[in-house]
């Protein structure tokens, strides 16, 4: 009897073991899709990315992972705002429409839903037909926007939380007076215990970034967060617009993010046993991604590069019709000149004219920095007497560079016009300024003067200059060097310049004197 009884209770251990309840969650995100709502043709490729084709994505994958019994996550990790006129323009409803008729579960605040007036993220926020989600932005002390939502699939409960880099409050302060940022670090040590008592799992929808490097104290990166908080099981996340290869796991805590521009989207699956995670898989999806070839003609086609996916006609037809919108705003007049702002090439590759000077004011303003410094080869037009259009900066600047701040002591300013005045005159590489004036005579560098007074070489000055130049270009190396001090504020040139010409309203004239001046 004892034997029977002994062999009737193995029998019933292997059969509950064996039939453990299983539960499957896949994932998928993007981050910084920076209002690229439409697919658009990048250098060396052609029609990739964009809602459309993200749609069929999401769609796909639905089918077949519930069909399967499992459950799908449509997850965005913030910075949907600022990047191509035709959502800037629109103040980025098309990509909002677009993710409501994707069907995202989820966005979280990204530092660019701050580039506009409160009024306009509130209007987003009111767009939007799923929940924005962030725990650490406050105004009189409560959260701005709902901290968590806990997604109830029946056999699992996901709970999923915001966060916001701290470096919000350096990179967009024009908008944040009346708002407090909590550390993020401290945000989520207090709150995931609570998140763990509602939910199986915890989904940290984050907007900090992912940094090699220490970005400077109080600001608390994605694998910080992973490092030193318990009980984070996913942490899907933006701002560095980083491309994993692989999905690194830390302290347990698996960290994923998709790179920019909805080029990719990120596929995390995960199987659970009883709520206990057992395996997890990463990949990325490229969306739609073509490649040059020859064809027996000698002529260069683009072929497919791996799956395809046909875009969804609803979301496309939505996308065509704020695409006509929003270049119809283009053509609408921001301001007006009543001189002809020089641009031309042979001038602002040699010299300061009112337009280069224009253009360094207006990074300067927009960045609250000490200097501004930009190259002639990225002045590509003058702006006529009479109004001004969107359209026309864009003619002006149309590299899409964004506003790069870097921290530097006087010393290292030096060393940046040791290489100018190396740059000879009808050279791209011409050095233009804002809040800074030297003379270069008999080889000699002096009187560098920062708002009006003697440049300091121990005092720590913000300088800003676009993209382009802090990465090396146009033989910037001094830059370059000094890139690990700054970081990319995501602003582009162009823009910057429109909102300065708009704070303007009209230019009866504008200064055109020399800020380097060579004797």
């Amino acid at each position: 009897m004892k034997k029977f009884l002994a062999f009737s209770l193995l029998i019933a251990f292997v059969v509950f073991t064996s039939f453990a309840a299983t539960q499957t969650l896949t994932i998928l995100h993007v981050n910084d899709t920076h209002g690229h709502a439409w697919a658009f043709s990048p250098s060396g490729n052609k029609d990739i990315g964009g809602f459309a084709a993200l749609s069929t994505i999401v769609d796909t994958v639905k089918a077949e992972v519930e069909a399967q019994g499992g459950h799908v996550l449509v997850l965005h990790a913030g910075d949907y705002d600022t990047g191509v006129p035709e959502s800037d323009m629109l103040d980025a409803a098309p990509d909002i429409v677009a993710m409501n008729m994707v069907g995202f579960d989820a966005v979280t605040l990204g530092n660019h839903e701050f580039d506009k007036s409160r009024e306009v993220l509130m209007a987003q926020l009111g767009l939007l037909e799923f929940p924005m989600v962030n725990a650490n932005v406050c105004k009189d002390g409560n959260p701005l926007v709902t901290p968590y939502i806990i997604k109830d699939f029946g056999d699992l409960k996901v709970a999923i939380f915001g966060l916001l880099t701290e470096e919000t409050q350096i990179l967009e302060p024009i908008f944040l007076q009346d708002l407090q940022f909590k550390n993020a670090e401290i945000t989520a040590q207090e709150l995931v215990p609570e998140l763990r008592e509602q939910a199986d799992v915890v989904v940290a929808l984050t907007h900090l970034g992912y940094y090699t490097y220490d970005p400077g104290e109080g600001i608390t990166t994605s694998n910080k967060l992973a490092e030193n908080v318990e009980g984070i099981d996913v942490i899907v996340d933006g701002h560095t617009h980083t491309l994993f290869e692989t999905a690194p796991v830390i302290n347990n805590t698996i960290i994923v993010q998709a790179g920019e521009w909805l080029k990719y989207v990120g596929r995390l699956d995960m199987v659970f046993e009883d709520g206990v995670l057992i395996s997890q898989k990463w990949s990325v999806i490229p969306v739609n991604f073509k490649k040059q070839v020859t064809d027996a003609n000698g002529k260069t086609v683009f072929v497919p590069d791996g799956e395809q996916f046909v875009p969804d006609r609803k979301v496309q037809a939505g996308m065509n019709y704020f695409y006509g919108l929003g270049a119809k705003e283009l053509s609408k007049v921001i301001g007006i000149t009543e001189v002809l702002l020089d641009g031309e090439r042979s001038n602002v590759r040699s010299k300061d004219t009112n337009l280069t000077n224009l253009i360094s004011d207006a990074m300067r303003w927009k960045a609250g920095a000490d200097i501004a410094v930009h190259n002639g080869g990225g002045v590509r037009a003058s702006i006529k007497a009479g109004p001004i259009a969107y359209r026309d900066v864009l003619t002006v600047q149309p590299f899409g560079n964004t506003l790069f701040v870097l921290t530097l002591k006087g010393s290292e300013v030096m060393e940046l016009l040791k290489f100018a005045v190396t740059v000879p005159a009808g050279n791209g590489a011409m050095m233009h300024a804002s809040g800074m004036t030297f003379v270069y005579e008999n080889g000699e560098i002096k009187d560098v003067m920062v708002d009006g007074q003697p440049m300091l070489m121990d005092k720590v000055y913000k300088l800003v200059t676009n993209n382009y130049m802090a990465g090396g270009g146009d033989g910037y190396t001094v830059l370059k060097n000094n890139s690990s001090k700054g970081y990319d504020t995501g602003f582009a040139d162009a823009y910057a310049l429109r909102e300065y010409i708009e704070s303007l309203g009209t230019i009866i004239t504008y200064d055109s004197e020399p800020r380097f001046i060579r004797k």
